[in-house]
């Protein structure tokens, strides 16, 4: 079922009060509309998390994201950094999806890495602690999160791929 019409009929149970949690036609329509996308980009300054997040996409037999080089330290500026990286990669080019990590919230909250369709859309998401707390580097934190993000709505990495 396309992605839509999987949104527009959950809000429509939710306002009925009807909903009675995730069905897998939902998780199916997520993963077919991550699994499409043609434009995927990651918005930030430093190219280490671009090649992590792909490396990762490749592991689960998905397409390639594209740097968008950009300033995000405003973005820190807001409640939810992660997501307001996003939703500016939105608003400053066209694409099927967006990648991005940044703060979880407040300083000290951790991070986050999510992932948006091109309406803005949470589809899924994948958190770690404080770096004081995890103390790995970067790359590793990050293909955490891409790991959780792309595991908790169902994907499994494909065959012959496992880390050496």
């Amino acid at each position: 079922m396309e992605l839509d019409i999987v949104v527009k009929k959950g809000y429509g149970e939710s306002l009925a009060g009807t909903r009675a949690g995730d069905r897998d036609e939902e998780l199916d329509a997520v993963r077919q509309y991550i699994r499409t996308a043609v434009s995927i980009i990651v918005p930030n300054r430093n190219d280490v998390k671009v090649t992590t997040i792909n490396t990762v996409l490749r592991e689960y037999g998905l397409g390639c994201a594209t740097h968008l080089h950009c300033q995000t330290h405003c973005c820190d500026l807001t409640r939810m950094p992660a997501v307001t990286k996003a939703l500016m990669a939105l608003d400053i080019t066209s694409c099927d999806l967006v990648i991005a990590r940044g703060r979880l919230g407040v300083p000290g909250s951790g991070s986050m890495l999510v992932f948006l369709d091109a309406k803005g859309r949470l589809l899924t998401a994948g958190i770690s602690p404080s770096h004081v707390v995890h103390r790995k580097p970067v790359a590793d934190a990050v293909r955490d999160e891409m790991v959780m993000a792309l595991e908790r709505i169902g994907f499994t990495r494909c065959q012959g791929t496992d880390r050496l």
